[in-house]
């Protein structure tokens, strides 16, 4: 099931949340929205879901035009939000029961079994939701969200407050889900981008900052700046660095080792030879790989300086 957002804009009086934003993802895959706290994924999410309506724009589910008056889109999406309301004085079978009951599911018992056996929910099911873990929780949210079978899976921070085991846990049945659904994943977590998302939309004070795959969002920044390790045999001064060509910022880690940013070319080789004129013992010289997270905040921090 594809997802077609155009212009789509959301103000609040005189504050802008959202600045004529546009994408779209293909049927099968994840995207996964990052941005820094108040960029607007939430908002975003919830225009998408049905939950909010935009000021201006449209968003489309398979051509059909995203409407918060119109109940019959809500068969097509599950919506997992940030903070996972539940009704924690139910027990889990029949909080999903409930659930059932609103969304008019056939064979019932049935389905609620399958979402319980594909959530990992089968030790827990006959448990109050309030006496479950955040993990186990958020393994409730995320049945319900199922519950009806949606063809799109919009989820808010889900991974929010797991321990680590729990993350790889809900990341893997988030992959799993994603074979036959079309996921939204909004996270701060960038590990979890790389493991499980084809594509990232980046979004900074309401605006479009990137929309990549993760290589490429990390190439992207990578092009602009490289870091390179190198370690001597002895303490060298940092001013030896500061005639070097190419060289845009040296950081003293210790008396013999510095991390070295570049404007993009590799300066392993004039490194090896300034240690090699200077009579230098040269222990490590060895270049950084690009990360999400450093990537993520190159481009807010450019969009900030041109804003």
């Amino acid at each position: 099931m594809s997802v077609i957002v155009e212009d789509v804009s959301k103000s609040y009086g005189s504050q802008l949340a959202l600045d004529k934003i546009s994408f779209s993802v293909e049927s099968g895959s994840i995207m996964g929205i990052l941005g820094p706290n108040g960029a607007g994924k939430s908002t975003l999410l919830k225009i998408i879901s049905g939950y909010l309506r935009s000021t201006s724009g449209s968003v489309k589910i398979n051509d059909l035009e995203v409407d918060p008056e119109n109940p019959e889109i809500k068969k097509f999406i599950g919506y997992l939000p940030e903070n996972n309301p539940l009704y924690t004085d139910l027990y889990v079978r029949e909080y999903l029961s409930l659930v059932a009951g609103f969304y008019k599911i056939p064979n019932r018992k049935s389905r609620i079994d399958e979402m319980i056996e594909m959530t990992g929910l089968e030790s827990e099911v006959f448990k109050k939701i309030g006496t479950l873990s955040k993990g186990y929780r958020q393994r409730v949210g995320l049945a319900q969200a199922l519950l009806h079978d949606p063809a799109l899976l919009i989820l808010d921070e889900p991974t929010s407050g797991l321990d680590p085991a729990q993350l790889v846990e809900i990341r893997q049945l988030i992959r799993n889900i994603s074979s036959k659904k079309t996921v939204l994943l909004s996270t701060h977590i960038m590990q979890e981008v790389e493991a499980v998302c084809d594509r990232v939309l980046i979004l900074n004070q309401g605006k479009v900052v990137a929309l990549e795959t993760p290589e490429k969002l990390k190439k992207l920044t990578y092009q602009k700046t490289r870091k390179i390790l190198v370690e001597y045999g002895e303490a060298v001064q940092i001013q030896l660095f500061e005639s070097m060509k190419g060289v845009i910022k040296t950081e003293q880690l210790d008396t013999n080792k510095f991390l070295i940013s570049t404007s993009g070319d590799d300066l392993r080789p004039a490194l090896f030879k300034h240690a090699v004129e200077n009579n230098l013992t040269l222990l490590t010289l060895h270049e950084q790989e690009s990360s999400m997270e450093h990537s993520f905040l190159e481009l807010v921090k450019e969009e900030r300086l041109l804003s």
